[in-house]
């Protein structure tokens, strides 16, 4: 029993020179093997704090905007689709469209001057831009709201002589005209800078090969120039409607019926100022969103020259994920067939 046991005993001992279990260079992990690495995934402790806190106070607006009542949620929904306030919608979009149709015409008159090689029309259009510029819109407005005052009758005639026509200021421009000759010209300084910008960012080449073809100037500048500066002049131009849009609220100065007057008033017979304002906001939300989709679409027409394959928009995308939502459910539906086996039956 002694000897069995020293055999034992001999054999667990590893010979001399031989690598010991758990030891063998082959089974240990190569430290330069990538597949032997353990990935950790980066854990971003600041950025989950900085969610956190973000989703914290949004929480608590939302939960303050609820609870709150001050804000006087029934007065809100009583004036939001009133009558009055809905008119005052339509004025305020009636003077954006105004505004914004006339005051690009002339902006891209202005920025084409500016391009020209005639010092005059250059110093015309720089003199123009630099002065209505220069002077805040509510002034502007206030000087055309008084212009009877100035010229009391506007007459055609022959230059420094007799006057064929005229008419009484006050009769010519009313309230609404002279709200639109004022946020027009005003408007019109910017346009001409972002259509500018938008022409001389089109290669200069363009033009060289369309006159080397032998396509007339003016066609130049509609068929190649206009299509190819939309993409840079879209953007900037976008953004200045939507500016003009909320701007409309300066001629309140002239007593004319927009949304920003109307709720003043509103809120000035019933003292339910927060809710009132409240009303205003909620409209000018609803219309920045809706210039705001019409120009993302916009934009994706002018960009098709650039991009054959343009992202899916959001209603495509919504459409996609229904369809494979109902393709899925399909799938789910039908009933699983067993494969039959490959030698057949015996």
């Amino acid at each position: 029993m002694r000897i069995a046991a020293a055999g034992k005993a001999d054999s667990a001992v590893a010979p001399p020179g031989a690598a010991s279990p758990g030891t063998d260079p082959e089974s240990r992990p190569d430290p330069d093997d990538p597949a032997s690495l353990e990935v950790v995934p980066a854990r971003h402790y600041a950025r989950w704090a900085a969610a956190a806190a973000v989703i914290v106070l949004v929480a608590q607006f939302v939960h303050g905007l609820a609870t709150n009542p001050v804000w006087e949620w029934g007065v809100f929904r009583a004036y939001f689709l009133s009558e009055t306030i809905v008119q005052a919608v339509w004025v305020t979009l009636q003077l954006t469209a105004y505004a914004t149709v006339l005051g690009f015409l002339l902006g891209t008159v202005l920025a084409f001057m500016r391009l020209s090689s005639s010092p005059v029309l250059q110093t015309v259009a720089w003199s123009y831009i630099w002065i209505f510029r220069s002077i805040p819109m509510i002034v502007q407005l206030v000087f055309w709201f008084n212009l009877s005052a100035l010229y009391e009758e506007l007459g055609v005639g022959i230059p420094f002589g007799p006057v064929l026509w005229s008419v009484d200021s006050n009769s010519l421009i009313g309230t609404i005209g002279a709200a639109v000759i004022g946020l027009t010209l005003h408007q019109a300084a910017y346009a001409a800078e972002i259509v500018r910008g938008g022409v001389i960012a089109v290669d200069h080449g363009q033009l060289e090969a369309a006159a080397a073809l032998g396509i007339p100037r003016l066609r130049q500048i509609r068929r190649i120039v206009l299509p190819q500066a939309m993409r840079a002049i879209l953007p900037t131009a976008g953004n200045e409607i939507i500016g003009l849009l909320k701007g409309t609220s300066v001629v309140y100065v002239m007593s004319i019926g927009e949304l920003f007057y109307q709720v003043q008033v509103i809120y000035g017979r019933n003292g339910r100022v927060i809710p009132l304002l409240l009303v205003a906001t909620a409209w000018y939300v609803v219309l920045t969103t809706l210039l705001s989709v019409a120009q993302y679409y916009v934009e994706r027409r002018f960009a098709r020259g650039a991009d054959r394959t343009p992202p899916p928009t959001p209603l495509q995308r919504a459409r996609r994920s229904v369809h494979d939502l109902r393709a899925a459910a399909v799938r789910r539906d039908q009933p699983v067939v067993p494969l039959k086996p490959l030698g057949g039956s015996r």
